[in-house]
């Protein structure tokens, strides 16, 4: 094989590839990357078994096709090290060495025989639709601080994803929770789809979401029992599905949370942060003392002090409560308005978090024991 490719190509697709491929594999081939020269592309290939990601370039100076495989992290390195957007010359030298040459640097990798590489070719032709790359963007940032790193439990660690319907509308709906907190957003369909509820691994959600950074247009998606399959234009990702059963996540939501809280949006985040710096490891809880249109914020920790801070609010209770400062700035931080309305019961019973400029996403913290 014999070709020339752009530096800033080669080095973009290869860092796709780092999210996919474990640092510490145990079979050599799955520390590797497939360059497939053929077609008039390049198209390179990770995997860990369970995720697979697939990129296409199609700007490439082919003179002789042919594949192999290569060490991902040390070929990434040496080509982000490159001049940037210059062209790259790879060449094989023989069947275990690949040329790397671009100005005056000449590198020689180790190679892997292609046919080592495990390649799975599935199906996937039912159940397509389509969907907007930022709209999915949304709905992966809004849920993915609230997928528990819980091992025990596995059902918890992604993203539940499945089709609601309220009265004639169709909502792709997610949902994730780590039984401290809960993050349900949802996005409206143009029609009813044929999709199985599925549950999406926490290491596909940020693999999905840096791909869809980078990307404006439509993502075609589509499942069969243990996999699915998302195609944007150049890449594409196949990941397993977590096995087991998500809980009934919709009886968690508070139903008589009368109690109101309306406060600026940015004065609210920054305060709670500036209050939780006093706590190193910010586990202690930040305190709100609510009084008539007043939040008092304080966190105390027993080795570096205390800190307090006070916002006017709109609210017309007494309340005292305590939350996990990560939690709140975790919600926060994904809101789009200028505003955060927090719905409270009492002083034992989660509290409900809504954006009043989203409708299709709600939060819900489950307070400290103060």
């Amino acid at each position: 094989m014999k070709f020339n490719v752009n530096q800033q190509d080669l080095q973009k697709s290869l860092n796709y590839c780092q999210g996919v491929i474990e640092k510490r594999s145990t079979l050599p081939i799955l520390s590797n990357v497939l360059l497939d020269i053929s077609n008039s592309k390049l198209t390179i290939t990770a995997t860990d078994l369970d995720l697979i990601f697939i990129h296409q370039i199609n700007d490439v100076e082919i003179i002789e096709e042919g594949k192999t495989t290569t060490t991902s992290s040390i070929m990434y390195d040496i080509i982000r090290k490159f001049s940037s957007g210059k062209k790259i010359n790879l060449s094989m030298d023989s069947e275990s060495k690949i040329q790397l040459e671009s100005e005056k640097s000449i590198f020689h990798l180790n190679c892997i025989n292609a046919s080592e590489f495990p390649v799975t070719d599935e199906n996937f032709n039912k159940n397509e639709f389509l969907i907007n790359s930022k709209q999915l963007l949304k709905l992966l940032n809004k849920c993915k601080f609230s997928v528990s790193n819980d091992e025990t439990r596995h059902y918890l660690s992604g993203i539940f994803f499945h089709q609601t319907q309220t009265e004639d509308k169709f909502y792709l709906t997610a949902a994730a929770t780590d039984s401290h907190r809960m993050s349900i957003s949802k996005l409206r369909l143009k029609e009813k789809i044929d999709f199985e509820p599925v549950i999406l691994p926490k290491k596909t959600i940020f693999q999905l979401c840096s791909l869809l950074e980078d990307y404006e247009g439509d993502v075609k998606i589509s499942n069969i029992k243990s996999k699915i399959k998302f195609e944007l234009n150049n890449s594409i990702l196949i990941s397993k599905l977590i096995d087991g059963k998500f809980p009934n996540y919709a009886q968690v939501i508070p139903k008589n949370n009368q109690k109101k809280l309306e406060v600026e949006l940015k004065l609210f985040l920054n305060s709670v942060d500036r209050v939780a710096s006093i706590s190193l490891d910010k586990k202690d809880g930040v305190k709100f003392s609510l009084t008539k249109d007043t939040l008092n914020l304080s966190v105390n920790n027993a080795n570096s002090g205390d800190g307090k801070e006070s916002l006017s609010v709109k609210f017309d209770h007494d309340l005292d409560i305590s939350f996990n400062s990560r939690y709140l700035i975790d919600v926060a931080s994904q809101l789009d308005g200028d505003k955060i309305e927090i719905f409270f019961n009492d002083t034992g019973s989660p509290a409900l978090i809504k954006d009043p400029s989203d409708f299709d996403s709600i939060f819900v913290v489950m307070p400290m024991k103060s």
